[in-house]
């Protein structure tokens, strides 16, 4: 069974400013083609979406997936689809975020 994924509004916002971040330090190219590494890591959570840790000491059901040594992609597998999170770049204290968001 295939998932659907969608990106949640603060995810496409996460690598929006990350494609700049990049762009600034590295160029258009360099960006654009990690950005889309990411993107075809998240759409492959369609097929098997239960890679990646299991953080339910965060919130149920979240899961994360370490991307080429510098990026977190943080997802929640429901029934039928996959909702990417956030993405966090860059050794960010991803787990302190979440916690906050959770109790927002």
């Amino acid at each position: 069974m295939k998932h659907k994924v969608s990106f949640r509004p603060r995810a496409e916002n996460d690598l929006f400013e990350l494609y700049r971040y990049i762009a600034e330090d590295s160029g258009l190219a360099i960006a654009g083609g990690y950005i889309e590494r990411i993107e075809a890591a998240c759409l492959g959570f369609e097929t098997f979406p239960p890679r990646g840790h299991a953080r339910d000491d965060i919130r149920p059901g979240l899961r994360t997936l370490d991307f080429e040594r510098r990026a977190v992609i943080v997802y929640q597998v429901l029934a039928q689809e996959v909702v990417i999170v956030r993405i966090f770049y860059g050794g960010q204290d991803y787990e302190r975020k979440l916690l906050a968001q959770v109790s927002e």
